[in-house]
């Protein structure tokens, strides 16, 4: 589960920011709201399921999912695929001169095996400034290890012992001692490569490979057809076939074919046979979309994932959007507590009978080009407030200032 990510001097971030996924103390006055949108893990922490990013275009909503992108990225490659004279693909907030040498801030906080992990690191492009990693049961926070430079403070971390002389400047030390079959660090990358997934709502076509994995699992094959079958799509069936093409015949290599059924009807309304269609042909880029992220979508219910989305609502109807939120937000479809969190434009899921005030996030940039990151849960909102009215006309920011454009059309008939 995750609890919260931090990052600074990244991207458009100057400052460091959070995005907490801890629910606040407030009480909704909708109790089902509550009782489906959080889950409690113990007597003095509950989680969101879920978190929504609003915010302008450029503003930073997608450099928050490319700044945990990056950190997962690093941790599960900077020991094995960078040599060591490799500059790491880094890069700061570049509109200050008190930041553009300084070094990149990232820190994430999560549950593993009941325990509490907060781990992080300092990063420029030359190399890692700083590492450390706490853990937490019941009990007080302890540090397992920390890093400044080529030193190294191994208070509680025996799976560590001689591996720093191993690590590379610009490699982690976690990662390396995963490498040599650390056992804490090895779970750690695990979480990082399976349970935090990452995904783009706007190339999501490469996505497919998972789906289509699925359907070889009978069970995991008949949850995405009833999953396409109710968003109403007009499809009744979808059919997977394997064939070698005259391109791929040469290598022995299959291509997959997804057929899309629908039925034919006579002139009394009656069914009177099928129609195949090819779905990359045949049907529309949300349906598409939405049979390329099905098979991720399940899986990260079914296991109780974390789920990061960039521009989900993209190519989707707003009430489509709207029910695959709520899969998220439902003890009933979401009885594993897994976690969504996703950057979007459509306002029209900004309600307060969706979700709680400190699930709504806004990113919003200053005059000098950094961008912030802040919750509605900061503001004093009404009881009978519109969360989409008041964010539309500019009360919690985070909207576009737009200029006259007819001052510009004018100049250009001049």
């Amino acid at each position: 589960m995750l609890i919260g990510f931090s990052v600074g001097n990244y991207k458009s971030f100057k400052e460091t920011v959070t995005l907490s996924m801890v629910a606040s103390s407030i009480t909704e006055e909708d109790k089902e709201l509550d009782e489906n949108n959080v889950f409690q893990i113990n007597d003095k922490l509950s989680l969101l399921k879920s978190a929504a990013i609003y915010g302008a275009n450029a503003s930073g909503k997608s450099n928050i999912v490319a700044a945990i992108n990056f950190m997962k990225w690093f941790v599960l490659n900077s020991s094995k695929e960078t040599q060591v004279s490799d500059a790491i693909d880094i890069e700061a907030f570049r509109l200050s001169t008190e930041t553009e040498k300084e070094p990149s801030f990232f820190e994430i906080v999560f549950l593993l095996e009941d325990k509490t992990f907060r781990y992080g690191f300092d990063v420029n492009a030359r190399e890692v400034v700083s590492e450390w990693l706490f853990q937490a049961d019941d009990s007080q926070e302890k540090m397992l290890f920390e890093r400044d430079f080529d030193n190294y403070i191994l208070d509680d971390f025996p799976e560590g012992q001689g591996i720093s002389d191993k690590t590379r400047s610009n490699a982690l030390f976690l990662s390396v001692v995963a490498q040599f079959n650390g056992k804490i660090s090895g779970k750690i990358l695990l979480w990082f490569s399976k349970t935090l997934q990452l995904i783009s709502g706007l190339q999501d076509r490469q996505y497919r490979e998972e789906t289509l994995e699925s359907f070889e699992n009978d069970r995991h094959r008949h949850d995405i057809i009833e999953f396409i079958k109710k968003l109403d799509l007009g499809i009744a069936d979808i059919q997977i076939k394997k064939y070698i093409s005259q391109k791929t015949a040469m290598f022995g290599i299959y291509e997959v074919g997804v057929k899309t059924v629908h039925r034919k009807y006579d002139a009394d309304g009656k069914q009177a046979a099928i129609e195949l269609f090819d779905i990359e042909t045949h049907e529309s880029e949300g349906t598409n979309k939405l049979f390329a992220l099905a098979g991720i979508l399940l899986d990260t219910l079914r296991t109780g994932k974390i789920l990061l989305i960039d521009e989900l609502d993209a190519r989707l109807h707003p009430l489509i959007t709207r029910e695959l939120i709520c899969l998220f937000n439902s003890n009933e479809t979401n009885p594993h507590n897994a976690q969504l969190i996703f950057t979007t434009h459509d306002t029209n899921l900004l309600s307060s009978k969706s979700f709680r005030k400190d699930q709504i996030w806004f990113t919003e940039k200053d005059n000098k080009g950094a961008t912030d990151l802040y919750s509605l849960v900061e503001y004093k909102v009404g009881k009978d407030a519109s969360f989409e009215r008041d964010y539309i006309i500019g009360k919690y920011g985070a909207i576009p200032f737009i200029g006259n454009f007819k001052e510009l059309i004018g100049e250009l008939h001049e």
